[in-house]
C-alpha cells in the first residue's frame, strides 16, 4: 500500500438519484481516487438483456479493479472486500433490497426488513476500507398501484435513511450534476444510536499500480 493510502482515514460515502441520473458513472469518478478498489456488483444476469448491460458494466470498469458479485448477503460481502481494499464500491441497494425480496429472505415482516438494513449497515460502518454507495431515491414518484410495489418502495426508502444516516456524506445527482445533501460538520444528526458521529475524510492522489499518480490534486471528501 502506498504511504498515501496508509494515512488515509476511511469515510462512507452515499450516492443517490433517478435513472439515468449519472450516479454511477458520479460513484465510479470517486472511487478512481482510490488504489486499490473492490466493486461489488449486486445484479444478476436474470435475461439477455441484463446479462448485456452486465458485460456493458464490466468493459466500462477499470481492468485493475476487482469485481465481486453479491445479489445477496451483501454485508458478508462488504466485510470480506474491505479487508484487501482501499475503497469498496456498491453498485447498487436498488438491486439488491429488489433480489432480497424475490427470495423471500428478510421481507415478510418491517422486523425482518430492519434486521435486513442493520446488518448492510454495520458492515458498512465496521467496514476496514472507505466504502462509496450507490441508490435509487424512490421516494419522489407516484405511489406504487400494488402493494408489492409500495412494499419495495418502503424498503429501499428505509435503507437508504439508515445508509445516510451513517455516511460523512451524501450525494444526490440531478441529470448528471452533483449536489450535497450532507457533509460532515455540518449540522449532523445522531447515529442509529450506537455513538458512531461521521468524520472528516481527507483523500489524497495515489497511484494506480503502474506508477502513474491520478492528476487531480487534493481532494476533499467528507
Amino acid at each position: 500500500m502506498s504511504p498515501e493510502a496508509e494515512t488515509r482515514k476511511k469515510s462512507v460515502t452515499l450516492v443517490l438519484g433517478g435513472a439515468q441520473s449519472g450516479k454511477s458513472y458520479y460513484a465510479q469518478q470517486l472511487a478512481s481516487h482510490f488504489e486499490r478498489v473492490a466493486f461489488i456488483a449486486t445484479a444478476r444476469g436474470t435475461d439477455a438483456e441484463m446479462r448485456r448491460k452486465i458485460a456493458r458494466h464490466r468493459r466500462e470498469r477499470p481492468a485493475e479493479w476487482r469485481t465481486i458479485e453479491a445479489p445477496l448477503d451483501l454485508e458478508k460481502a462488504v466485510r470480506r472486500a474491505s479487508r484487501e481494499s482501499d475503497v469498496v464500491l456498491v453498485d447498487c441497494l436498488t438491486v439488491y433490497v429488489d433480489n432480497v425480496m424475490s427470495a423471500g429472505r428478510k421481507s415478510r415482516s418491517k422486523s425482518d426488513w430492519i434486521e435486513c438494513i442493520n446488518a448492510v449497515c454495520d458492515s458498512i460502518r465496521t467496514a476496514e476500507a472507505s466504502v462509496i454507495v450507490v441508490s435509487n431515491e424512490v421516494g419522489s414518484g407516484v405511489v406504487p398501484p400494488y402493494r408489492s410495489g409500495r412494499a419495495y418502495r418502503n424498503f429501499l426508502g428505509q435503507m437508504n435513511q439508515k445508509v445516510a444516516q451513517i455516511a460523512d456524506r451524501v450525494i444526490l445527482m440531478v441529470a448528471g450534476v452533483p449536489m450535497t445533501v450532507k457533509e460532515s460538520g455540518a449540522s449532523q444528526e445522531q447515529d442509529d444510536g450506537n455513538g458512531v458521529r461521521p468524520a472528516a475524510h481527507e483523500v489524497t492522489p495515489v497511484t494506480n499500480g503502474s506508477g502513474k499518480r491520478h492528476s487531480r490534486s487534493r481532494e476533499i471528501f467528507k
